[in-house]
């Protein structure tokens, strides 16, 4: 029964009752709502709610609807502390981060979300506080300065710590309900000719026109050919084996060894004979020079060793994302590259190649390394050849031998 704090059960001597109520004033009288709930957690915690309403329907607003929520929650187990979803947005998503089992580049790209584009618009808030139009603001406001795909990848940070925090439970259900994300445009992948690959191998430093070659003649990531070691590279059978990548540090200041992108980026990609005659010209005139890195493709088990990287700087040194980019740059402005085109197109190109020539879905994605299927569709879906005239064909082939139901022509 929730309990009255503005009026005590009997008059003292001499006392007279409120006018509004009729009723003995307590000292709190008018201090306040009137009606306050008392329970004890599962703890044994005393705990107290007021309220303004006693009778009403609604346990935001109505003691006594909301005594009989808490009893329900505590008999059947699903009660909420309260204080629990007084911490900070920022602070779950601290330890959701530290507790998740991400791979490095993607630890690299959720600390990177986080601190740009979410924690400035709701990490100071509490998570019980936090309603879908604060969720709205941060897609809103980042849809300002980053592409589409950016936003629905933060977004997708933001539903899976909301969605941690309910599992928990620290929250009752999540804010991430009706968002509307950006609309996306349709992108359609041109990739490079043969005599395009040429001219931007070439206008490249003679040094690192073997990254563009072998970039568009295995389909591997930047960062994957970038990675790539001696031993990586079985020139007697003709295959590359992609077992790591380069990847450089948020800060942009160190450079190492980190897992592939997915368990589905380990693979053995075959080469053509002129790859290979391309790589060893490379290696006869840029010798691998053997230096230390510190290796994270074991999480678990990082460690400092040697490696003979078959990309490297003049100085003997890997090739970090600015430093390619330096490279890179001037050399697609000389062969007319869009703005922005980075050394992925000829990853693109080597897909359109093995699709002009009939490979699968399925075949297409296990060389690309994707994770799955549908993810090679996405991206590349219309550079196969357009399937209709061959429907049209294989149904005449099944019905080529019934007759006919269209009426004889008759003569004139």
């Amino acid at each position: 029964m929730p309990y009255d704090r503005w009026h005590r059960k009997r008059l003292r001597s001499g006392e007279m009752p409120c006018k509004e109520h009729n009723l003995p004033a307590s000292t709190e009288h008018g201090i306040g709502d009137r009606w306050q709930v008392r329970y004890r957690d599962e703890a044994g915690v005393q705990r107290k709610k007021n309220f303004a309403k006693k009778i009403g329907k609604d346990p935001n607003t109505c003691a006594d609807a909301f005594e009989a929520k808490v009893k329900d929650q505590l008999k059947s187990g699903t009660w909420l502390n309260p204080d629990d979803g007084l911490v900070t947005f920022a602070e779950y998503a601290e330890e959701w981060r530290k507790t998740r089992l991400h791979r490095e580049s993607t630890r690299v790209l959720v600390e990177r979300a986080l601190r740009l584009y979410i924690l400035p618009v709701i990490g100071h808030m509490a998570l019980s506080a936090i309603k879908p139009k604060h969720v709205q603001k941060v897609v809103n406001e980042a849809a300002q300065v980053v592409s589409p795909d950016y936003v629905e990848i933060a977004y997708g940070y933001v539903a899976s710590i909301f969605k941690s925090a309910v599992q928990e439970p620290v929250i009752g259900r999540s804010p991430c309900v009706g968002i509307k994300l950006p609309a996306k445009a349709v992108k359609r992948i041109q990739p490079l000719a043969p005599a395009q690959v040429q001219a931007l191998a070439e206008a490249l430093p003679e040094r690192y026109r073997a990254v563009a070659y072998m970039a568009a003649g295995s389909g591997l990531r930047p960062n994957e050919v970038l990675g790539l070691e001696v031993d990586c590279i079985d020139f007697l059978r003709r295959t590359v084996s992609v077992r790591q990548q380069l990847v450089t540090s948020p800060t942009g200041h160190v450079a190492y060894l980190g897992e592939p992108k997915t368990p589905q980026s380990v693979r053995t990609v075959p080469l053509t004979q002129g790859v290979v005659d391309m790589l060893a010209a490379h290696l006869a005139k840029f010798p691998a020079t053997v230096l230390e890195i510190e290796d994270r493709t074991n999480p678990r088990k990082p460690k400092t060793r040697h490696a003979s990287l078959i990309f490297s700087t003049g100085l003997g040194t890997p090739i970090k994302r600015s430093t390619w980019s330096d490279i890179w740059s001037p050399a697609a402005r000389k062969v007319g590259l869009p703005p922005r085109t980075g050394l992925h197109i000829c990853r693109h190109t080597y897909a359109s190649a093995l699709i002009r020539f009939g490979e699968s879905v399925k075949t297409v994605q296990v060389l690309l390394g994707h994770k799955s299927p549908s993810i090679t569709l996405s991206v590349y879906a219309h550079l196969w050849p357009d399937s209709d005239d061959r429907a049209r064909q294989a149904v005449e082939d099944l019905f080529k031998d019934v007759p006919s139901m269209c009426p004889v022509a008759r003569e004139a």
